[in-house]
């Protein structure tokens, strides 16, 4: 059959609308003899004629005002089946008012009351009935595939119904919705569109008794560690988490099985909302000139994404990288306009560009995220380390003190406490310069230090993506080795709320919640991704890298923490540098990239910074 037939093509509307007349006629007929019990007077036969014709040509008047006929018959939603039972209530509503005016005009009906309610219900019954049975006729004959895969649906509200909806559209693929999940007492034990409606507590029962292949989040607003809760069990299942888009990205308001994506890894790193100080921020921000450094990078990026929404006078975006700096322009250009940012393509160690981007523009704040960031890399090349992370963030911080910025915030990273490598080792010292020139400034001089960014440019989260996307392998550095993760908004924002309750001097640490082991994490997105670890994708460990640690810390062993307002922000006690001592050792090793000698720059890295100790490095050797 399917060789002569083609079901992507849609049945005209005439076809439609012809069938739905003769359901009408029928229908009306039908009600006649119903209300004469089978047998009609031959008195009433004009009534019957006069009556089949008026209710005909009200129904087929209403038909064209509602246009019953324009949906796709085969694809029946439940908004065709209320536009449906709306066109014939209101062609029943024509026909009772008629009668009312033929009533008081002739003192006769057009047509008995009891035809007119009969036919009613008989016309929704049959035209909804056809349209059910066609639907499910269609379902059938177009399942090209003999594959099924059951689904069960987390939330039984509208979007967990247009969930169901949609995967009963797909032809390639079976689906059955075997349950609903939900957490509304009123709905437990109730079937939705045949399928019952289960309690929250009883997931774990379905999920062993009935291994459905996929469960569908359909809840929009979902508390962030219920969500976590919910895919974390799953996955113990090996059952694939997917998730829907808001309702703002359906097309033309209907939902797609395309749309339906799978959860992502953030989701199970994430933590509860972090509540800022809105108000203090914006008093801070609003109406002032921004200046973010590494501006096209992940954490830059983030940061003039949250700063722009407290309006502020101006944001100079400043970055070398000409293609992402031009993508962040676009996107903020479409978003807010061309009258707050401000674009500028410049290196922070080039001291002359950045001291006339001051003059121009005067910044009062400065949110400084310029940085080579990768491990291996700087372990290669201890040159550039020094002078982009020391040199450059050494000439923003001396040039935000000479031109009175109000606050300099510095991005710093983990890999800063007790450094095993040149990366984290350069950080270190931008934070003992910067924090020092806090005691001759009126500049407040603020560092912030946080883990690893997930989703940031490099970090093992594309990475791992992209080698699953390839068939795998996933290459891990060690089984043993662990992570701090935080999402680059969850940064951003704590970035702000530390830049807005720094008086100066201080070093804040996140909350970056528990550490996660590497492999843990690689087998969770393989099983996002619908793949079996060791089947699908293997995991193969290539070794601790140069300067790479198995865990990494938030504070140095001599350093406690102070509490904040902020319960996700604490203030390292760190010991205090004298200026004029480290500005003399800073320049001395920014001085020493003259004779590119990378044992002479390491080594004096490591005079500065005495906890600095190589780790799996041919820097090793300069350890005491």
């Amino acid at each position: 059959m399917r060789t002569y037939l083609n079901f992507e093509s849609n049945a005209p509307k005439w076809i439609i609308f012809s069938i739905d007349l003769t359901i009408i006629a029928f229908s009306v007929i039908a009600s006649f003899f119903l209300r004469f019990n089978f047998d009609i007077p031959e008195q009433e036969i004009t009534t019957l004629i006069n009556g089949f014709l008026i209710i005909l040509s009200v129904r087929i008047m209403v038909s064209f005002f509602f246009k019953t006929y324009s949906g796709v018959i085969r694809h029946t939603s439940i908004q065709d089946l209320q536009r449906m039972y709306l066109a014939i209530s209101a062609g029943t509503g024509v026909l009772i008012i008629l009668n009312f005016i033929s009533f008081f005009s002739t003192d006769k009906y057009l047509v008995p009351f009891s035809v007119i309610i009969i036919e009613y219900i008989s016309t929704f019954f049959l035209i909804a009935s056809f349209r059910a049975i066609i639907r499910l006729i269609f379902q059938e004959i177009t399942s090209t595939s003999t594959s099924k895969s059951d689904v069960v649906i987390y939330g039984a509200g509208h979007n967990g119904l247009t969930t169901k909806q949609a995967l009963d559209r797909v032809t390639a693929v079976k689906y059955k919705v075997i349950a609903f999940i939900d957490s509304s007492p009123s709905k437990q034990g109730k079937l939705l569109e045949g399928t019952k409606i289960y309690r929250e507590e009883a997931l774990e029962e379905i999920l062993i008794e009935k291994k459905p292949a996929t469960l569908i989040i359909a809840v929009q607003k979902i508390d962030k560690l219920k969500k976590k809760e919910i895919i974390e069990q799953c996955l113990f299942h090996n059952i694939e988490v997917k998730i829907i888009p808001p309702v703002t990205d359906w097309i033309n308001g209907e939902l797609s099985v395309k749309q339906i994506k799978a959860v992502k890894i953030e989701e199970l790193l994430g933590r509860k909302p972090i509540q800022l100080n809105q108000d203090k921020i914006k008093g801070q921000l609003t109406g002032k000139t921004i200046l973010v450094t590494g501006a096209a990078g992940s954490i830059g990026s983030g940061l003039v994404d949250q700063i722009i929404q407290y309006y502020p006078e101006k944001i100079i975006m400043l970055d070398q990288a000409e293609t992402p700096l031009y993508d962040l322009e676009l996107r903020m250009h479409q978003r807010y306009g061309h009258h707050m940012c401000e674009i500028v393509i410049g290196d922070v160690r080039n001291e002359v560009r950045m001291r006339n981007l001051f003059n121009e523009f005067k910044p009062s704040f400065v949110y400084h995220a310029a940085a080579y960031k990768h491990v291996p890399m700087m372990e290669d090349n201890p040159s550039e380390a020094i002078k982009a992370n020391i040199q450059g963030s050494k000439i923003i911080a001396d040039l935000s003190d000479e031109f009175g910025v109000e606050k300099f915030v510095m991005i710093s990273t983990d890999k800063a406490v007790n450094p095993t490598n040149v990366m984290g080792a350069s950080k270190r010292i931008a934070e003992i310069y910067t924090q020092s020139k806090n005691q001759h400034s009126k500049t407040k001089f603020i560092t912030t230090r946080f883990g690893n960014v997930l989703g940031s440019n490099g970090s093992v989260i594309p990475i791992f993506k992209r080698q699953i996307e390839e068939g795998g392998p996933i290459t891990v550095t060690h089984p043993d080795i662990t992570r701090f993760f935080m999402t680059i908004p969850e940064a951003c924002q704590l970035v702000l709320e530390a830049g807005m309750m720094g008086a100066g001097g201080e070093i804040f640490i996140f909350d970056m919640g528990e550490s996660v082991k590497i492999v843990s994490l690689a087998e969770k997105m393989i099983k996002l991704s619908g793949l079996t670890v060791g089947k699908d994708i293997q995991i193969k460990f290539s070794g601790l890298r140069p300067g790479e640690k198995l865990y990494e810390e938030l504070l140095a062993n001599e350093e406690n923490t102070l509490k904040t307002h902020h319960s996700q922000i604490m203030g390292a006690q760190v010991r205090e540098y004298d200026f004029e001592e480290i500005t003399q050792n800073v320049n001395a090793l920014i001085d020493s990239y003259i004779g590119q000698d990378n044992m002479n720059i390491v080594s004096k890295m490591k005079a500065i910074v005495p906890e600095y100790k190589s780790k799996n490095s041919i820097y090793s050797k300069l350890d005491k």
